[in-house]
């Protein structure tokens, strides 16, 4: 019998998220968390060897816990909630990137543009006044370039469908912070696409590796020179509702 392998190409690391649980819930022993989850220990073993997890199961019971820092390690375990609350959007605020020197902080408006009309990044850049969809009011943000709904499942369970995400534009490919979460827009055989993903180093010269979240998703090498335009996502906006 073939023993599956774990996947090393992902993101997360499941013994990590094991080791902040437990943390957080002052838990010593994995049997502990494993009765907390309501799943057998040897179920919880499996999943650090695998590097697999059932998302859904663990955000439930952990709900109380910010999920970023438990998935990540990023920020922390109870961060002050932010609430975004305008015209266009009502959700709560996730900072995914605060810069690591001292920048301002206040309340800003971020520009909300209609990433289906302008297709990619560079037209925003070009012709963002032609695709704006409004202003969102956001609190204690960095400063951003824009803000756009995303689509499908490869950042799940950081981001879903639906989900608004914050960017500022990067205009130097060598000012990439490998390891952070990035709109990513390339050309590939023909056909343009707009992707969220981490960015890494790829083995692969003059490309970069674009990797997800989900584990069902696989890692994906880009060209440089199919990249039309990159912005680092700093904030997340999981959507309640929308008028």
């Amino acid at each position: 019998m073939v023993k599956e392998k774990p996947n090393r190409d992902a993101i997360f690391c499941v013994a990590d998220i094991v080791k902040r649980a437990k943390l957080e819930l002052d838990f010593r022993t994995d049997a502990q968390l494993a009765d907390y989850l309501g799943v057998s220990r040897s179920t919880l073993c499996n999943w650090i060897a695998r590097n697999s997890i059932d998302f859904p199961l663990v955000l439930e019971k952990l709900k109380d816990i910010d999920y970023n820092w438990l998935l990540t390690g990023k920020g922390e375990p109870h961060p002050v909630r932010r609430y975004c609350d305008s015209e266009l959007v009502q959700g709560d605020v996730e900072l995914l990137h605060t810069p690591r020197c001292s920048q301002g902080m206040d309340d800003r408006s971020v520009t909300l543009y209609d990433i289906t009309a302008a297709a990619n990044l560079k037209t925003i850049l070009e012709q963002g006044n032609q695709h704006v969809l409004g202003k969102i009011f956001v609190p204690n943000i960095p400063a951003c370039d824009g803000a756009v709904y995303i689509s499908g499942d490869s950042m799940y369970p950081i981001l879903k469908s639906g989900d608004i995400v914050g960017f500022k534009f990067i205009y130097d490919l060598r000012d990439i912070i490998y390891g952070e979460m990035y709109l990513v827009s390339f050309n590939r055989g023909g056909d343009d696409y707009l992707a969220v993903k981490y960015v890494n180093r790829s083995d692969e010269e003059g490309c970069i590796r674009l990797v997800s979240y989900n584990e069902h998703h696989s890692p994906m090498d880009v060209r440089v020179s199919d990249i039309s335009q990159m912005g680092i996502v700093k904030f997340s906006i999981r959507r309640h509702t929308m008028i």
